[in-house]
């Protein structure tokens, strides 16, 4: 049951609801030891990298009850800070789990973190900005301690708006001594999210969702509460399915306000589209057209999670686009595979020069990451006969049921 089947070449029709955010409910989930009590997540959602951060908070102590998409942590008793690596090493959302664990015990034992090749992504940034609240750092072989007698509010500046160290300062600062003031914060909607559950328990933060964050600590949390908002990134993926095979889409359960800079691609690409306040209409009757040039950026630009989808469908678009990859250094690793089904793409640096084709054909492709595993699965639909795509593993990471969605938009796909 490792692989996804697809029967390509058809176009899109039908109606499906979008998830909860995988990048919101991580950093909600490693909050939550923050809490010396319970916490309530609803619309969390059901995938493998929530999961293992179930079991991590697990391994701690916390006591965690799921129903459904609702997820009950009780971190009212924390009795181990040495992180077991089998769950760290398999997402690298687990270092957020430093800030929180520090902000809660004043000490660490976390192995380096796994779960990614699309970049080296550096955490050298995450402890630099501890640093200066009075963290120490202890280097071992494969594992990393940090302790604090005293976590200390200071004032930092980013030299990139990291999602990642973000969140690490602001899980650590919520219960420092003093006042943190981060500058050139990540702006994401995810930060948001975070920064209203913290809100919930009794956090004082100002400066949401502006790329300065103002944390004045509090000496204790009380419970907390929040509902995840759905994943834009999900939603993206679906409405770029739309886009190369054609049809006419609905996404319920959307923050549409999350996703101008899809809308602004979609919209170059021929799609036409309508949103009201939580719901997407998408109509796409013609082969895509090309874009001269789109460059993946922090938000409120092009994510960079969506680089792969939109490649796919531009491998398929009636002239040549050019994609400028400017977060990750490795996110072209589809290139090969979408090659074997036919695409002209040719990738110099972090430049990818895509030719597009009249159609691609199914082939036998294997996913190395989360969202070119995604990817593939999109140019399985687009594709001209049958593609089974390998490594399942990483899709689900972080899609619920990517093939009941796309079951319910029309496509012709199972697992196996």
């Amino acid at each position: 049951m490792d692989s996804i089947h697809i029967f390509g070449g058809e176009r899109l029709c039908g109606q499906t609801n979008i998830q909860g955010s995988k990048n919101a409910a991580l950093p909600i989930l490693a909050a939550t030891l923050l809490v010396p009590g319970i916490s309530v997540i609803e619309n969390c959602p059901d995938i493998a990298d929530v999961a293992s951060m179930i079991k991590l908070l697990q391994s701690v102590g916390c006591l965690v009850m799921r129903e459904e998409h609702t997820v009950i942590v009780d971190a009212s008793c924390i009795k181990e800070n040495r992180l077991p690596a089998e769950h760290v090493t398999k997402m690298r959302s687990s270092i957020m789990l430093m800030g929180a664990m520090l902000g809660r015990t004043k000490e660490i034992v976390i192995d380096y973190p796994g779960g990614c090749v699309i970049g080296e992504r550096p955490i050298d940034m995450h402890l630099e900005a501890l640093a200066h609240m009075g963290i120490l750092f202890e280097k071992e072989e494969h594992k990393l301690r940090a302790h604090a007698d005293r976590i200390k509010g200071t004032v930092l500046s980013l030299p990139f708006a990291s999602v990642g160290a973000t969140e690490n300062v602001i899980l650590a600062a919520v219960l420092a001594e003093g006042d943190t003031i981060l500058y050139n914060a990540a702006k994401e909607p995810e930060i948001i999210a975070l920064c209203e559950f913290l809100k919930s328990a009794g956090a004082k933060i100002m400066g949401i969702g502006t790329d300065t964050l103002h944390i004045i600590g509090v000496c204790r949390l009380h419970e907390g509460y929040c509902v995840v908002p759905s994943d834009r990134i999900v939603a993206g993926t679906y409405m770029f399915a739309c886009a190369g095979c054609g049809g006419n889409i609905e996404l319920d359960n959307v923050r549409t306000d999350q996703l101008h800079a899809v809308y602004d691609c979609l919209t170059q690409v021929g799609a036409v589209i309508e949103y009201s306040d939580n719901t997407i209409f998408m109509k796409m009757q013609e082969r895509p057209k090309p874009v001269p040039y789109v460059r993946t950026a922090v938000y409120p630009g092009f994510p960079t999670d969506l680089q792969s989808p939109f490649m796919t469908v531009l491998a398929v678009a009636d002239g040549t686009s050019v994609i400028e990859e400017a977060i990750f250094e490795n996110r072209f690793r589809i290139v090969k595979e979408l090659v074997a089904m036919g695409a002209d793409i040719q990738a110099k640096g972090q430049y990818a020069y895509i030719c597009g084709k009249v159609c691609l054909y199914g082939r036998h492709v294997v996913a190395e990451e989360l969202r070119g595993g995604a990817a593939l699965v999109l140019a399985g639909l687009i594709a001209q006969g049958v593609t089974v795509v390998g490594n399942r593993k990483f899709i689900d990471r972080g899609y619920e049921d990517i093939c009941q969605d796309l079951k319910n938009l029309g496509a012709r796909i199972s697992v196996r």
